[in-house]
């Protein structure tokens, strides 16, 4: 039987991974987002970002997911319908510096 949460571990791996990178790199300088901090994983992305307050959340996150989705199905041949779920997790910074939160992208990793 398919497993859709097995297929995905191994989808954000080599070249894709590589792809992707790139295509979230072209988002966020269109979206005028500056980027403190980008791990790709085989399963899930961590993104930390820094841009124009006005621009809310979930019309970022919308715009990431849509514009590397599409690329990379048009790339790829995943034999998937959509590459993201619509779930995500935001949060600002707050009483968080940057570092701390760089450095728990990077643990996270095992870095």
């Amino acid at each position: 039987m398919f497993d859709p949460a097995q297929y995905r571990k191994s989808v954000l791996e080599d070249e894709v991974r590589d792809r992707l990178e790139e295509l979230i790199e072209e988002k966020a300088d269109e979206l005028g987002l500056e980027i403190l901090e980008l791990a790709i994983r085989p399963d899930h992305v961590h993104l930390f970002i820094t841009g124009d307050p006005t621009l809310a959340p979930n019309k970022i996150m919308q715009q990431v997911k849509g514009y590397s989705s599409r690329h990379l199905r048009d790339e790829f041949d995943f034999g998937l319908p959509s590459l993201w779920t619509r779930s995500y997790f935001v949060s600002s910074a707050g009483d968080v510096s940057s570092e701390v939160i760089e450095e728990y992208i990077d643990a996270q990793a095992g870095e």
